[in-house]
């Protein structure tokens, strides 16, 4: 045995074992993108079924003259909850749900979702910080100490279901914000070819589905919105409000003010094309910039002794050999 572990932890054992490890990594990181699932049909189907959800619902509306709404079945236990310890009126916000469209969580679903987790997370996490401070650690610390650490665990529980929220917003908008400029030239396109905005806006959710899944999203229900809403500027509202970008809403702006006066949509949409593309310039110069005072740690902690140990090493051994 020890023959085999001092045959094992040799040099040339280990520099085998981790050139392997090496090679490994490095196959497996360029293999992960062949198996990376494609999701854009799948997301595609679902704003499909949006869009016929919508129609239903405006026939409904000019059928009967009463408004219906476009609701997905949330989860019965959830709702059960919701509704018995009536949460809607204690936690319920309206900004919540500008918050759950701008993440791409359409319906009454995800509402009810957010009101669960947002009583059910304090309690999971008061119940898991006392389980884990009391009986997992010991801490030799006073029991009011103790308590108030758990009291911020559950603190952070509350607020957890709102930075999810804030995450997967900002995902979102900068994959929206990365392709809005390459969506405003093809609708440039399509505007001076003699298509409608309607038929514009449709062409494009269906070209720019490669780039931006959440952007086609957004798009295709802006077209159905359009068609079947009694009022457009209804729908560029909706627009704006579903993304929360600025350069969406100014085109959004933009559109309602050259259909109110009359202004060329050719030249307006050219304008705004080339604001987001600078827009989208000066962000990436921006984080270009920021790089310098980031990678300062990471050299002097990672780069430098291997530097130091390349150059110097061969001197090193030779004057250690000399003696």
């Amino acid at each position: 045995m020890d023959f085999f572990l001092e045959q094992i932890f040799t040099v040339q054992v280990l520099t085998m074992a981790f050139a392997a490890v090496a090679a490994g990594a490095t196959v497996l990181t360029l293999a992960m993108p062949l198996f990376a699932p494609d999701t854009l049909n799948k997301r595609m189907k679902a704003v499909a079924l949006e869009r016929e959800k919508i129609r239903q619902r405006e026939r409904e509306r000019l059928a009967q003259g009463s408004r219906a709404s476009l609701r997905q079945s949330p989860r019965m236990y959830m709702k059960r909850v919701v509704d018995n310890l009536d949460l809607n009126k204690w936690l319920g916000q309206e900004q919540a749900r500008t918050l759950l469209m701008q993440a791409g969580y359409r319906g009454h679903a995800p509402y009810i979702t957010y009101l669960f987790f947002r009583l059910a997370m304090p309690i999971v996490m008061l119940f898991a910080s006392l389980f884990y401070i009391f009986v997992v650690l010991q801490l030799d610390y006073p029991p009011m100490m103790k308590i108030a650490m758990s009291i911020g665990c559950a603190y952070l529980g509350m607020q957890s279901p709102n930075i999810y929220l804030k995450n997967q917003i900002a995902r979102r908008q900068l994959q929206i914000k990365r392709a809005f400029p390459d969506a405003l030239d093809l609708m440039l396109i399509c505007v001076e070819s003699g298509m409608s905005v309607e038929a514009a806006f449709r062409k494009v959710s269906e070209e720019i589905g490669s780039q931006s899944v959440a952007l086609a999203e957004e798009l295709t229900l802006t077209t159905a919105e359009l068609s079947y809403l009694p009022e457009r500027r209804q729908a560029y509202e909706n627009l704006g409000r579903r993304t929360g970008i600025e350069g969406v809403r100014a085109v959004c702006m933009a559109l309602q003010q050259a259909e109110r006066h009359g202004t060329p949509l050719g030249t307006t949409l050219r304008v705004l094309a080339q604001e987001n593309r600078d827009m989208r310039m000066s962000e990436a110069e921006k984080k270009a910039a920021g790089l310098p005072p980031k990678l300062t740690v990471p050299m002097i902690l990672f780069f430098l002794p291997v530097l130091f140990v390349v150059i110097l090493g061969p001197a090193a051994i030779r004057v250690m050999g000399l003696r």
